[in-house]
């Protein structure tokens, strides 16, 4: 049973060989296959390298054209500069506030530098898998891009002082990440993730006024495309989870902080629940034994279409034995 067969079988409940492994990797894989994160960001084909490393050592079950959030902003004229082996750094904020939203033009994903690197990525990996493995690409929510395009804290506090300008920046950020979805499943991508981290920080009211509807329209956008829709939002989002449900997602992912049990009861029945041991206190610092126990409680918890990922990205320095680990439960031989 190949990677593709495993997980369209895992997702309709079906009987697998072993449980899809989904971790996430992007500073680990740059530095596992020796190169700096800034060739890591900026040539696809030292991403797709390292995710094909990755993927063979460590029996993961998809390519991922994920990298860093600022894909979107540096296309559009975002001030990012990128260390030589550090991660990204955004130097200001590209919007003030005061600008007229409606005036903005959404960029061609296939004429950005960033952007297109990234469809590029995916073409190779797809190549690569011979639709063997699903190559994932990955977009941000439109909350997510309007913090990048103006400032976490400001986005927060527009719906208190500047509401309308936000709803205007939303929609535009909503249309840039449906074209840039579009455009990933186009150049062969058979998965989109989209990443909406700071939406673990906002109320419920706020989420579903300023997070869900945005990504209920990208991920209608991503299956009408062709592929599948995968929610990754870092953080406690337990008081997120009914709304999350109605995101239109597959695949969603919970970070640690959130009980697997109750993810995977809200869920029901058609969502693929996606988690959840700690990045950090379980894979990074702890042993293989306590990898093993961690995982096997999480899948026991998640339900027949569940799918194992750590709750973020596998952090850089995780002990290689811990990652084998996983894969050995993932298996039925741990």
């Amino acid at each position: 049973m190949n990677s593709a067969e495993r997980v369209a079988r895992r997702l309709k409940g079906e009987p697998v060989d072993r449980i899809p492994n989904f971790n996430i990797f992007m500073q680990f894989a740059a530095h596992y296959i020796g190169q700096p994160l800034s060739r890591y960001y900026l040539d696809y084909r030292v991403l797709a390298d390292a995710n094909a490393a990755v993927q063979r050592d460590f029996q993961l079950d998809l390519f991922q054209a994920i990298s860093d959030p600022y894909r979107e902003t540096a296309d559009l004229g975002g001030p990012i500069r990128f260390p030589e082996d550090g991660l990204p750094v955004r130097e200001g904020a590209w919007l003030t506030g005061s600008e007229d939203i409606g005036a903005l033009k959404v960029p061609d994903p296939g004429s950005g530098r960033r952007m297109s690197d990234r469809l590029e990525a995916v073409r190779l990996m797809q190549a690569r898998s011979g639709g063997e493995i699903p190559v994932m690409g990955w977009v941000e929510g439109a909350l997510a891009q309007a913090a990048d395009l103006y400032g976490f804290s400001e986005v927060l506090l527009a719906p208190f002082d500047r509401a309308d300008w936000l709803a205007d920046l939303l929609e535009f950020c909503c249309q840039v990440e449906i074209a840039f979805a579009r455009a990933q499943v186009a150049a062969g991508a058979d998965i989109i993730g989209l990443g909406d981290a700071i939406a673990s920080q906002v109320s419920k009211d706020m989420y579903e006024q300023y997070a869900l509807p945005y990504e209920q329209r990208i991920f209608a956008a991503v299956k009408e495309a062709g592929a599948l829709a995968r929610l990754h939002i870092c953080g406690n989002t337990t008081h997120l989870l009914p709304l999350m449900a109605q995101s239109g997602a597959d695949i969603i992912d919970i970070d640690w902080m959130v009980d697997m049990g109750q993810a995977a009861e809200v869920f029901g029945p058609t969502i693929a629940v996606c988690g959840n041991q700690d990045p950090v206190a379980v894979m990074l610092n702890g042993t293989p034994e306590l990898v093993r126990e961690k995982v096997k409680g999480c899948m026991a918890q998640g339900g027949p279409r569940c799918i194992s990922t750590a709750g973020c990205e596998i952090p850089d320095g995780t002990p290689p034995a811990n990652l084998l680990a996983q894969a050995e439960v993932l298996a039925g031989e741990g």
